[in-house]
């Protein structure tokens, strides 16, 4: 039996690829990665739903060098969908060799995402994956040219289809035929296409601060502020946060909490006691202290802890430093 890979999101187009697949007796196994930006949780989910072998690989290294300069630049934020959907197609190459397989199969389709699935953004990801003749699309394959595995006769090409666009009734009335009742919305998962996350990286990046994977992971917790030094301060919004932050929190990192009231968890990565005070400020304006008066802070870095009197900080001074 002929053996495939499939590239598998999690979303209904990635299922639908795969069952168009094995409908023609072919043995496949879903691939998915995983980078601080994205998981494969919706992936295991479909997996697990259509009875798939799902391999699960991170790609954080491979995926942190693309991303801090992708040949074809980013989209509205910052993901770099054509590099990166050319980067798992690559690596997904190096896996179906290594396993044997036939193909590779994703789940896109022509013309339903204006950039990175136009017909000449799909020749340029296969081609620059260095698979090009192995990639197969099946929800449009009888609009794109024959990949070897159609030519050899592995795959009858009639029975693949010629779907494009933006519209979803031909898909969900697909899924419907496989009894595929359960899947997600379109589009969303990745969180380099959120404005908030976005604007966070850029100013990661420009700072030279990420230093470990852990610093991405910071940037999805708390709100984030600059100091007029340009220091980094977190600060916990809820009990989730906190929790988050209090996990991802390193040896060298300043923390501060409230000594005598309710209050949020507050983070200057690797420490900076020119910071010091205004998080300190930050921790009484977010805590359950009055905020007319002074309120104890203990600030703790490497098993040593230090307590401050602080006010709050004001609206005006927390409005121009957030980020």
């Amino acid at each position: 039996m002929a053996k495939a890979i499939a590239l598998l999101s999690g979303g209904l187009d990635s299922i639908l690829a795969v069952k168009l697949v094995q409908k023609q007796n072919i043995d496949v196994t879903g691939l998915t990665y995983t980078t601080p930006f994205f998981g494969a949780d919706k992936a295991q989910t479909a997996a697990d739903q259509i009875g798939l072998p799902l391999l699960i690989h991170d790609i954080t290294t491979e995926h942190l060098q693309m991303l801090k300069a992708p040949r074809y630049g980013y989209g509205k934020n910052m993901n770099p969908c054509i590099d990166c959907h050319t980067l798992m197609l690559h690596l997904a190459g190096r896996t179906m060799e290594e396993t044997g397989a036939e193909f590779l199969v994703t789940g896109e389709v022509l013309g339903q995402r204006p950039m990175s699935q136009t017909r000449q953004s799909l020749y340029v990801v296969a081609k620059n994956s260095g698979y090009a003749d192995y990639i197969l699309r099946p929800l449009s394959g009888q609009l794109l040219d024959p990949i070897k595995a159609e030519r050899d006769g592995v795959l009858d090409r009639r029975q693949l289809l010629d779907i494009s666009g933006r519209g979803r009734k031909e898909q969900m009335r697909l899924a419907d035929e496989f009894g595929i009742r359960q899947y997600p919305p379109p589009a969303g998962g990745c969180l380099l296409t959120d404005p908030m996350f976005s604007r966070r990286l850029r100013d990661l990046l420009a700072r030279g601060e990420d230093r470990q994977t852990r610093d991405y992971d910071l940037l999805k917790h708390g709100r984030h502020f600059r100091t007029p030094g340009g220091v980094k301060i977190i600060v916990g919004r809820n009990h989730a946060d906190n929790d988050s932050l209090r996990r991802l929190t390193g040896d060298d990192d300043l923390v501060l909490n409230m000594a005598g009231h309710p209050g949020p968890y507050v983070l200057i990565p690797y420490g900076n006691d020119s910071a010091k005070e205004f998080a300190a400020a930050l921790c009484v304006r977010y805590s359950d202290a009055p905020a007319d008066r002074e309120a104890e802070v203990i600030c703790s870095c490497r098993g040593q802890a230090t307590s401050l009197m602080s006010g709050a900080a004001s609206k005006e001074d927390c409005e121009s430093r957030i980020m």
